[in-house]
């Protein structure tokens, strides 16, 4: 390889890596603004409103390219992946209202342990003896987190695992889809369907939004909007196994944030919790490479 290739590569990893930091940080903006409105509007409206932002967004790719663009013969699996997307939404923007900023940002992170238990029931992919060793770790991290040891046992850390765990099904669900489907037309039927799955609920528990709460909403759905564009773009700069362990500036960031705007100060089991699933996924991500 020249020394300008090296050069070139290298840039690209940092242009990643700045992409993902990027990226988790208006994940993290997101997270701050469902705390703020939280306890105001239920979790199906702001769920519901993040995804009508999406199909929005997608209106122009879609009158571009017309009807064609969506024509597909696995509608099913875009439904399923939907339904399963719009669960684990909504128990991620709960636990963002109802957890410590860093606690929540830190259980999202636990989707990558259950994504390869996922994988090899339904695809048959092998799992790497270091990922089953990272798997036992992250657990062994969110046990840490549940704190039994106080007698105070957080059932909202449920809430966050699976929500989690869905967030895995449904990144596998995508793994499947995309041997036939292009990446344009997964996240229109994501978007769409979530949008009529999220209607129903939204009209039922709908509470008057003030404008206030409706520049919120807003926000949350921007900022999880352009964290998503950052994500794909940065992947598309980089090997995954590369960028995966930049993920985790969501929990920096969080740590920070939330200490400085809600004086939220961790437990020391909390932070052990913290550094046994942050080094989990890094031996997750260095058993998927090795494995590659």
């Amino acid at each position: 390889m020249s020394a300008s290739s090296v050069i070139e590569s290298k840039g690209s990893i940092y242009q990643g890596a700045a992409l993902i930091l990027i990226s988790e940080l208006f994940l993290v903006g997101s997270g701050m603004a469902i705390k703020q409105i939280g306890d105001q509007l239920p979790v199906e409206m702001i769920v519901f409103f993040r995804n009508l932002l999406g199909v929005m967004l997608l209106l122009p790719w879609l009158l571009n390219n017309g009807f064609s663009a969506i024509r597909t013969s696995r509608l099913h699996l875009h439904f399923m992946r939907a339904g399963v997307g719009v669960v684990a939404m909504g128990c991620l923007f709960y636990t963002w209202g109802h957890l410590p900023l860093a606690q929540a940002a830190l259980l999202k992170q636990t989707a990558p342990f259950f994504m390869p238990v996922l994988a090899f029931f339904w695809l048959g992919e092998r799992i790497g003896w270091l990922v089953k060793v990272s798997i036992l770790i992250g657990f062994s991290g969110v046990y840490m987190i549940l704190n039994p040891q106080e007698g105070v046992f957080n059932w909202v850390v449920l809430v966050a695992l699976g929500g989690a765990f869905l967030g895995a099904l449904a990144k596998v669900t995508v793994r499947n889809l995309r041997s036939t489907e292009p990446a344009q037309r997964i996240v229109f039927y994501f978007s769409f369907f979530s949008t009529l799955i999220a209607f129903v609920p939204a009209v039922i528990g709908w509470q008057p939004l003030t404008w206030p709460l409706f520049g919120l909403l807003v926000v949350v759905a921007a900022c999880s909007t352009l964290a998503q564009l950052l994500l794909s773009k940065a992947y598309g700069m980089a090997p995954a196994g590369q960028l995966g362990p930049f993920t985790y500036g969501s929990v920096a960031f969080a740590v920070l944030l939330g200490w400085l705007i809600w004086d939220e100060v961790l437990a020391t089991y909390t932070w052990i919790g913290i550094g046994l699933i942050c080094g989990a996924g890094l031996v997750a991500m260095l058993g998927k490479a090795r494995a590659a």
